[in-house]
Formats: structure tokens, sequence, C-alpha cells
């Protein structure tokens, strides 16, 4: 069952980065696979200022850069 949920998590993110050099998302990809939950407490975070009434392009600016240190070690 692992596998099938990898594959359509790959899938859907492939689909949101369109547009984006495939190198780089190969590097998301890879990211978010080594710490998924920190993604998904991303996610949350975002929904939860977006329900507050900030825009979604500000909600998520102000969660990545409160996440910037794990996601900068992430990336490398």
């Amino acid at each position: 069952m692992g596998f099938f949920k990898d594959l359509l998590l790959k899938k859907m993110l492939k689909n949101q980065l369109k547009g984006v050099p495939e190198d780089q998302q190969n590097k998301i990809i890879e990211a978010v696979e080594k710490n998924p939950k920190l993604f998904q407490d991303i996610a949350t975070e975002v929904q939860e200022k977006i329900k507050g009434g900030m825009d979604q392009q500000s909600a998520t600016m102000q969660v990545m850069m409160s996440h910037q240190k794990e996601l900068q070690d992430l990336m490398r």
C-alpha cells in the first residue's frame, strides 16, 4: 500500500509544481519524502492562517519563513 501512496504523492506534487524545473521538482519531492510530517504541519498552519483572514500567498510565505531552518536543512 505504501508504494501506491508514494506514487500518488509524487504525482500530486509534480502536478502542483508545473512550471518548476524538473531538477528542482525532484529536490522538493525528496524533501517531502524525507520529512512528510513537516510539510503536513506547514500545510495545516497555512490553512489556519487563511481561515484567520490572511490571503494564501502571505500565509504561505509567513509559515515558510517560520520553518526556514528546517527547510534549508532538508534541501541540503
